[in-house]
């Protein structure tokens, strides 16, 4: 834990610092494979950098975009207002976050891992919940067989059994869906199920 914050905040935090720094702005492979489905209007959750939401609003979509680390949101809105993109961006706490309207597009990529079970849980189903008839729902975190764990609070995380991520789009046209294995420091594997559903 750094200054109070939880520590994926503050272990994203200096990483995304390094990144800055060094106009690191590449796209992650989950992120090339979202990129596609990015259409209309997009709620770019955990968006970090923002790299995803530039490239959406590069192809045409209206991106909202919330992430809990403030030196990447900040970074993002600076390059946002000089691109002149159509990019909405807030640092949000997103543990607890509930939708309150929807999108055609809803990107979660790599964050319902870092809440604990219960909200790791629901916030599978705000994703789905925040989903326009028609629209897509992108969603990737880490599951069971995880052994990278250091950018984790001991107390507050969640790796999934592969299942319960899907099991809240059950009937949803299943587009993409994949479990791939990373390797991670010290001989440890970073285990994520990419899942992205269109809704009827």
């Amino acid at each position: 834990m750094t200054s109070g914050k939880p520590r994926a905040v503050a272990y994203f935090g200096a990483q995304f610092q390094r990144q800055i720094a060094a106009h690191d702005y590449q796209l992650n492979p989950f992120e090339q494979r979202a990129l596609p489905y990015l259409e209309g209007n997009v709620l770019d959750l955990g968006c970090g950098l923002g790299n995803l939401s530039l490239a959406a609003a590069k192809r045409g979509a209206r991106v909202t975009a919330y992430d809990a680390c403030e030196n990447a949101v900040d970074d993002l809105a600076e390059r946002a207002l000089a691109s002149g993109l159509d990019v909405w961006v807030r640092a949000v706490d997103l543990k607890g976050w509930r939708p309150e309207e929807t999108w055609d597009a809803v990107n979660c990529i790599g964050l319902l891992m870092f809440f604990a079970r219960d909200e790791a849980l629901a916030g599978l189903e705000s994703v789905r919940d925040a989903v326009r008839p028609g629209g897509v729902a992108i969603v990737n975190a880490m599951v069971e067989g995880s052994t990278f764990l250091a950018m984790f609070d001991p107390d507050e995380y969640y790796l999934f059994r592969p299942e319960e991520i899907a099991a809240p789009f059950a009937g949803w046209e299943i587009l993409h869906d994949s479990i791939e294995d990373f390797p991670a420091a010290g001989d440890t594997v970073k285990r994520f199920r990419t899942l992205i559903v269109r809704k009827a």
